[in-house]
């Protein structure tokens, strides 16, 4: 599932695609990279506070390091009712493009086979949200992504499931909305919106000879 992410962009974007203000402090630390979302790594994240919007800076991982690997997705809404039928409780993540790993292994260089990525935008929309659920815990927050079933695109690279992407009109019913419309939202992006790109392999680029 997701476990890479990218936001391309500064936090001005979000502030005024999203209507929203800052709740945090940026962080200044050079650990800080938001433009390469990774397990456990911070992210920009859009919450309700009161009735306007916020920007906060949390850590991708639901529990907080509290499982043997993170919470990075969650699909099942029953099992997550608690969190999920409250809407201060759910959060959108703003993004520009998402990676799924290909089924498949490539010989690529030296070393052993490894996977591709295959990096997926929204055409109609240059920063996307996700929908998210968050919780605190002690004075860190944490965060995970809400996942349905795939579209047509996503579905040949990973058939069990796919980020849910909102379309702009239903950030606010995300945000303020009933269980039921938690329900309702949880459903793929249109394939038609969508493009994806690759594999690419990263990790095996060749590093420039120094002279």
């Amino acid at each position: 599932m997701c476990n890479r992410a990218r936001f391309d962009g500064e936090p001005e974007t979000i502030i005024e695609r999203f209507s929203a203000q800052w709740l945090a402090d940026k962080p200044m630390d050079n650990r800080f990279n938001p433009v390469e979302l990774v397990p456990r790594g911070r992210a920009y994240v859009i919450r309700r506070d009161g009735k306007a919007n916020g920007l906060d800076v949390m850590s991708w991982d639901l529990l907080g390091n509290g499982a043997a690997y993170p919470i990075t997705n969650v699909r099942d809404a029953k099992r997550w009712r608690p969190r999920l039928e409250k809407p201060e409780g759910r959060c959108l993540i703003p993004l520009t493009e998402f990676c799924e790993w290909t089924p498949q292994s490539f010989k690529v260089g030296e070393g052993r086979p490894i996977k591709g990525e295959m990096w997926f935008n929204v055409v109609d929309q240059d920063v996307f949200a996700v929908a998210g659920v968050w919780q605190q815990l002690g004075a860190k927050r944490w965060f995970a992504m809400l996942t349905c079933d795939p579209n047509e695109l996503v579905a040949p690279v990973h058939p069990k499931a796919m980020i849910t992407i909102l379309h702009p009109d239903d950030h606010e019913r995300w945000l303020t909305g009933s269980y039921d419309d938690v329900l309702a939202l949880q459903r793929p992006y249109p394939a038609d919106r969508m493009t994806v790109r690759g594999p690419v392999f990263p990790t095996r680029t060749p590093m420039p000879r120094l002279i």
